[in-house]
């Protein structure tokens, strides 16, 4: 799993699952996400009194708890980069600055969470990440590859629109809204991308799609419309379109918050067996007890600035700021 960052240990608290501090990913996984991420919450809200007010000065960043290390006293350059990196990131819409310096590390085979209050800048770092938004300041990497660059501030602008094409179609995103085609059969909607942006072969496509549905339990659903479905079943073909690029990795914004309790429960399903496949995923979601089962690192978005992150254990079984302790507080389960 990701380390701690900077040599920083939790100083309030237990771990809120025995033996999950150390233990490997796969491990973790393997004696329950499920029952850690409950074991997580019990704990985060059993506690009757808050921490000593103030702002811990040991937070690590996403670079700190991803570095690879140092050898001889000089950096090790990563043989195995992150998937995505982003660093110092700025965003504005005008005189509205939404993003404020913020870094994320997604390494290969890791899930990361993003947690925050509405209008914290979640959506907004994903899109940035995938390149749908233009940001005025700091870098993107795509697997160590950086993105090109032209103009400064406003008028910033990716310089090789071939690289944007070429790193969009392996960041697959899955939107609140699904976003299929209406006049398309589900499979028809799975293998549009595909076939008509990566040019494969439309057999190929056609049997990984059947396969993709059949993964996330709509393989029946194939040739039917989607206002044929539920919103579960439709998100659920978004995430098979999704898979169906072969991306690098999955972006996920808030893919649960249009469903009802029943159709979301469905999804979650779908998300969790992805995570224990060892796909690399970033997760826009106010669904605390996902972040807590899936993610190997959490970050919490306020106003536009890191304001907690690290391994969920940490964050939500011994949180160090006032401000998450809050944000916690009010999105504790009933």
């Amino acid at each position: 799993g990701p380390a701690r960052g900077r040599g920083c240990t939790p100083t309030r608290g237990p771990p809120a699952c025995p033996g999950a501090a150390g233990a490997s990913r796969d491990t973790r996984r393997q004696t329950g996400i499920e029952t850690r991420g409950r074991a997580l919450w019990a704990h985060a809200f059993a506690r009757s009194s808050p921490g000593k007010s103030g702002k811990n000065n040991c937070i690590p960043t996403g670079i700190a708890s991803y570095s690879s290390g140092t050898e001889g006293g000089h950096r090790v350059k990563d043989q195995n980069p992150p998937v995505i990196e982003i660093r110092d990131l700025h965003k504005a819409y005008g005189d509205l600055e939404v993003l404020k310096g913020v870094d994320l590390v997604a390494p290969r085979g890791h899930v990361v969470a993003l947690i925050g209050s509405s209008g914290s800048g979640k959506s907004t770092l994903l899109r940035c990440a995938n390149l749908l938004e233009e940001s005025q300041k700091g870098e993107i990497y795509f697997e160590g590859e950086p993105i090109k660059w032209r103009g400064v501030d406003q008028a910033r602008h990716p310089a090789d629109r071939a690289q944007v094409t070429r790193i969009r179609t392996n960041l697959s995103m899955v939107f609140q809204q699904f976003n299929l085609w209406a006049h398309l059969t589900i499979l028809e909607n799975v293998m549009e991308a595909p076939v008509s942006v990566l040019k494969r072969d439309r057999a190929e496509v056609r049997a990984s799609a059947e396969r993709y549905l059949a993964k996330v339990g709509i393989g029946d659903k194939a040739d039917v419309y989607p206002a044929q479905l539920s919103g579960g079943q439709q998100q659920r073909a978004a995430i098979a379109r999704a898979l169906c690029m072969e991306p690098r990795a999955l972006l996920f914004d808030e893919p649960t918050s249009a469903l009802d309790p029943e159709l979301e429960q469905e999804v979650i399903r779908v998300i969790k067996d992805l995570a224990t496949e060892g796909r690399t995923m970033v997760i826009v979601t106010h669904d605390m007890h996902l972040a807590a089962d899936v993610a190997d690192h959490v970050i919490f978005l306020h106003q536009g600035r890191i304001e907690e992150e690290g391994p969920p254990d940490r964050l939500f079984g011994a949180p160090e700021t006032e401000r998450l302790k809050g944000f916690l507080s009010h999105t504790a389960p009933a």
